[in-house]
């Protein structure tokens, strides 16, 4: 039998390296900032285009490369960070596994200039898909600059399922950021397409993460220094109001290397206590100095994984930590003593059993008047569940008839023109033919506005509310880029918004119903919804207008009087599809009469 096995040729080895290393251009950019990092550089310019499509360039001031170093940096696993086994347990720069130039230049068209200190002339270097195309001499100043053009234009099926530019330039952005903010120390700036995105001077911690997040943030940072034996933990947490919907401002580093780790993330929730809800995130940048002898950073290609010796130990620590931290500050949660005690509030059996045990004539006279006025508000409810629908007028939808059609009901759903009622001010109660409805008033109304703000962006006018007084917001440069591709479609939408520059905005109008002195968080969350959509692949148009539905719409615990409530009935089912939101979720439920008998067996 012939011999099959052989050895793959460099070219293949090294594009396969690449298919861990690099998965997207935010990876090149993470590698080539880290080298330049590890260099000890203290000025660093990322030059990128067409969201890294097209170039990633990274020119830094550091030590340079020296001609024979320049030339095996290009070889497979040749590195200056380890020397033997032994060095894999004291790991303390970015890279050392060689892989990353090696793989970088397998997939692209390479070009580099780097000279060290000692030198007159430098080393330029030009490689295509491993290919060494031109090695010589150059004039060039102290340190490295890399250019990588056309990534993965010999892998198109690599090139293919790339994300959209917004998409992709977003992970860069993110990239960025994690190597600019623990390293406050280092000169950034950041180009995109010709337009300067970053510009950030040397400083400290706190001055870099006000140049990257905006001033107010600033405002509501919390210090936090704790030293232990097992770990020093320093950085800064925020205070509740920076809370988010959703995920992102969390930045975790392990001597100074960026990582992710649901574990720690779940202890520095844990030190919030009730001060953050199930579904909020918490804004928070924590460096840990560990021994590197008690973690193991080579369990994933990104190095994004830690394993650690002792993580119970530090998963109590960075707890109990960000609670001291919150308690120092006088931050503390806050009890509502403006809770609305009307018919919407919760009714619970404790509240109910001491009412019927006590006495009601050493009850004060407010409080039997008030219990007398919420038994004639249920009694009146009875009343109405239990009035016969033939003396009752309806209005019967064709876009709700067909819902029990389905179940084969031919007779249609009636709404009644009786009047609806909220029911905890979240949910809207309604009669119909066969029983009642139950509406979700939230994600009734994301769908009203989603359908409205789809059809806008379709050419169909929506009213537009003059400002008296126009208003100027301003954004991070990163959100001012993505918000200044949106202004077109926002116009569309009844926000008259223009760009002014230097990440400002002037708004001149508003979509009729939209609150003004909302506008700046609703432009926030619909650009950071908008970017995190972009990985569902929808359109431009649907993404744009879910973004702002979610975030326009009226929320849960909001108060709703009669007019309105009906008016929301009346727009439901009249849409298209009146049975989900546009995330997927349930806008009403129906309870006919004959199951709700049943109950009561």
């Amino acid at each position: 039998m012939a011999d099959i096995i052989q050895l793959l040729p460099e070219s293949i080895a090294n594009q396969i390296a690449a298919g861990e290393v690099v998965q997207r251009p935010a990876s090149v950019v993470k590698e080539l900032l880290e080298n330049s990092i590890d260099a000890e550089a203290t000025s660093i310019t990322l030059i990128i285009k067409d969201s890294g499509k097209t170039l990633i360039q990274v020119v830094d001031d550091g030590k340079g490369m020296t001609e024979t170093d320049a030339r095996m940096c290009f070889e497979r696993h040749a590195t200056s960070k380890i020397k033997n086994a032994q060095d894999l347990f004291s790991i303390k720069t970015m890279g050392f596994r060689g892989e990353a130039m090696p793989s970088i230049a397998s997939i692209s068209h390479l070009h580099m200039k780097t000279r060290t200190k000692d030198q007159e002339l430098g080393t330029e270097i030009l490689i295509h898909g491993s290919n060494l195309k031109k090695q010589e001499y150059c004039q060039t100043p102290q340190g490295t600059s890399i250019s990588v053009k056309n990534l993965f234009y010999n892998v198109p099926a690599r090139r293919k399922f790339l994300k959209k530019d917004a998409t992709e330039y977003n992970h860069i952005l993110e990239e960025f950021k994690r190597v600019a903010i623990i390293n406050p120390k280092i000169r950034f700036q950041l180009i995109h397409n010709d337009n300067e995105i970053y510009h950030l001077p040397e400083g400290n911690l706190r001055q870099r993460l006000s140049n990257i997040f905006g001033k107010s943030v600033n405002e509501k940072l919390v210090p936090i220094e704790e030293e232990t034996d097992v770990v020093k933990i320093r950085g800064y947490i925020g205070r509740p109001e920076l809370n988010k919907k959703t995920k992102g401002d969390q930045y975790l580093f392990v001597n100074g290397r960026f990582i992710k780790s649901p574990y720690l993330h779940h202890a520095i929730k844990n030190g919030y206590d009730n001060m953050l809800g199930e579904d909020e995130y918490p804004y928070y940048i924590l460096d840990l100095e560990i021994d590197p002898a008690t973690i193991d950073i080579n369990i994933h290609p990104t190095k994004q994984e830690i394993k650690f010796e002792e993580d119970k130990l530090i998963y109590n620590y960075i707890r109990v930590t960000t609670k001291a931290c919150l308690s120092k500050y006088s931050i503390t949660p806050t009890l509502d003593f403006e809770k609305d005690l009307s018919f919407d509030r919760v009714f619970n059996e404790t509240s109910y059993s001491t009412r019927e045990s006590g006495s009601r004539s050493q009850m004060p006279v407010e409080q039997r008047i008030a219990q007398r006025k919420e038994i004639e508000t249920w009694e009146n409810m009875y009343r109405e569940v239990q009035s016969d629908a033939a003396d009752v007028d309806h209005i019967t939808l064709p876009s709700t008839a067909s819902l029990l059609e389905e179940d084969g009901n031919s007779n249609g759903v009636g709404i009644e023109t009786s009047k609806p009622f909220q029911l905890h001010q979240q949910y809207i109660v309604n009669q119909i033919r066969s029983g009642f409805i139950l509406i979700d008033q939230q994600n009734a109304h994301e769908r009203i506005l989603y359908e409205r703000f789809l059809n806008a962006l379709k050419g169909q006018n929506l009213g537009v509310q003059q400002l008296l007084f126009p208003i100027t917001v301003e954004f991070t440069p990163d959100k001012a880029a993505t918000l200044e591709t949106l202004c077109p479609e926002l116009v569309k939408l009844g926000i008259k918004i223009e760009p002014f520059g230097h990440g400002s905005f002037v708004i001149h109008g508003v979509t009729v119903g939209m609150e003004e002195s909302s506008i700046n968080t609703i432009l926030e969350n619909v650009i950071n919804l908008y970017l995190e959509n972009h990985d569902l692949e929808l359109g431009n148009n649907e993404n744009l207008a879910l973004s702002l539905a979610v975030h326009s719409s009226i929320k849960r615990n909001k108060k709703l009087e009669v007019e309105e409530m009906q008016h929301m009935l009346d727009d439901l089912f009249a849409t298209e599809n009146p049975y989900t939101s546009p995330s997927g979720k349930k806008c009403f439920i129906t309870y006919e009469l004959d199951d709700i008998k049943k109950l009561f067996v």
